[in-house]
């Protein structure tokens, strides 16, 4: 009796014991043991399947025991097993393209009076800093965000109009000012060349932002003949030292000023006006970039128009009434402000803003005035962009660089066009708008020279009586003359973008 006993309580020490041996091999062969793959959409061996995957969820001590019974046949049913779930589908879409990043750098008395005058304009996408050694004329600027340099040289107390001081102010804050241009696509560099931060402080900007990749654009102005001999040299001169660092630099000239406001004109308002120039270049090169337009011209295509370009010319124009894009191309092209003709310019990319009834015959025919003055080999790229509050005005901005001679006539002779008729503007000069209009009204005609200019224009269109024709085309000839000229247009403009 005892025997027995014995027997059996060994027996439950072994049950004990293999049940413990084989939770411990049922965690090790769940681990290791690769389970059946996904349920498959195939109906003949899915209770094959099922019976698999109910396997391997049973521990082994219930298989031991028993407790696992094989699914028959005939008791499952395909409508018994759940329809597998879809698996989940990820879209990897591109990450967004970041904003193109535009700084404009006041540096300077005039360039802080610059960046005011583009801030009341309210342009949008560009961020805007005033640099200079004067402490008071940064605590009236109207930048967000401003930086003091050379506190250490002047004390918050200006240059003093000696460039070298400004040269050495900027050199003071070197990593403040890496810490500006870091990330920029492109920096505008506005600066009154002259005095001493202007002057002494730009190319050092300048070259701190093209060691961080931007696109470096120089906009400054020089100075009146009458502020010294001494101020034009020290213009000139750091002229030369910024073009060294920029890829572009647009020079606009303070004496010309005097040609084109009334005699009467306060010297602040006149000032006002180098301000709004130098705000034109900004806006229409920004707007070219940041605008999505009909025709777009995207940041690539400004860079590889202004990389490495040298000094460039900048015009604006605008028009209203019936030849309104033509007359904004031309004056444009004439700006007098502007330093180099467009004839000898070898990269050249214009935009045209207009509302929502500009056609695009006018933007051939603003195209083509800019093509006539242009170099027959320059690479000529441009944007079209509607505009709705232009109303019934067009805005172009041209943007000509890379010139091939910058050796100019007299320019005070080009600047007699328009007032002495007998004298005619050279090849090499910009021509102005009364000249580009004379021309017209002085071809040999049927309408004789009494003609007003919108006969002798749409006689120049429809074209011109010749011996043994009629005097004016047909309807049928004018409109297919109109369409020949709208094909190559189109043509000539798939060709500039391939």
């Amino acid at each position: 009796m005892e025997t027995r006993r014995k027997n059996s309580k060994i027996s439950s020490y072994q049950i004990l014991w293999s049940c413990l041996l084989i939770g411990m091999l049922d965690r090790f062969c769940l681990g290791w043991t690769p389970h059946s793959p996904p349920p498959l959409l195939l109906t003949s061996s899915r209770n094959c399947r099922r019976n698999s995957n109910i396997y391997h969820r049973t521990s082994a001590f219930e298989r031991y025991l028993g407790l696992f019974s094989s699914v028959d046949d005939d008791e499952s049913s395909d409508d018994d097993i759940p329809p597998p779930e879809p698996p989940e589908v990820t879209r990897q879409l591109p990450d967004p393209t970041p904003p193109c990043v535009i700084k404009v750098l006041g540096v300077g008395g005039g360039g802080g009076n610059a960046v005011n005058r583009m801030i009341e304009t309210q342009i949008e996408g560009v961020s805007f800093w005033a640099i200079n050694t004067d402490a008071q004329a940064l605590s009236k600027s109207r930048a967000p965000n401003v930086l003091n340099i050379g506190r250490a040289l002047t004390r918050g107390l200006g240059a003093g109009g000696d460039p070298v001081i400004g040269k050495k102010a900027a050199q003071e804050n070197l990593k403040e000012l890496e810490r500006i241009c870091k990330g920029s696509d492109m920096v505008f560099i506005t600066a009154g060349m002259g005095g001493g931060t202007g002057s002494g402080a730009a190319p050092i900007l300048a070259e701190v932002a093209k060691a961080n990749n931007a696109l470096t654009v120089g906009v400054v102005t020089k100075p009146f003949a009458f502020e010294g001999r001494k101020r034009m040299v020290q213009a000139e001169e750091a002229i030369e030292a910024l073009r060294k660092h920029v890829d572009t630099v647009i020079v606009v000239s303070n004496d010309k000023l005097l040609r084109i406001v009334p005699d009467n004109t306060p010297v602040t308002d006149a000032f006002l006006v180098a301000d709004d120039i130098l705000r034109q270049g900004v806006v229409g090169i920004s707007e070219i970039i940041l605008k999505t337009g009909l025709v777009n011209v995207d940041f690539a295509d400004v860079r590889a128009v202004m990389k490495d370009a040298g000094t460039a010319l900048m015009g604006v124009g605008t028009g209203v009434g019936r030849n309104r894009a033509a007359d904004a191309a031309i004056a444009a092209i004439s700006s007098p402000l502007l330093d180099f003709p467009i004839q000898k310019s070898k990269r050249i990319v214009f935009n045209i803003v207009g509302g929502a009834t500009m056609g695009l015959q006018e933007i051939n025919e603003a195209s083509e005035v800019i093509y006539e003055n242009a170099d027959d080999n320059a690479n000529i790229i441009f944007g079209a962009l509607v505009d709705e509050t232009m109303g019934e005005e067009i805005s172009i901005t041209v943007l000509a660089c890379d010139f091939e001679d910058l050796s100019l006539p007299d320019q005070s002779k080009a600047m007699q066009v328009g007032k002495d008729e007998s004298s005619k503007p050279s090849v090499s000069l910009v021509r102005d708008p009364n000249y580009y209009r004379e021309r017209r009204k002085n071809t040999q005609s049927p309408l004789g020279p009494d003609a007003s200019l919108e006969e002798t224009r749409v006689a120049m269109t429809r074209g011109f009586k010749k011996p043994g024709e009629s005097s004016m085309k047909s309807s049928e000839e004018y409109d297919n003359e109109k369409r020949r000229r709208l094909w190559g247009f189109l043509r000539r403009f798939s060709r500039r973008k391939d």
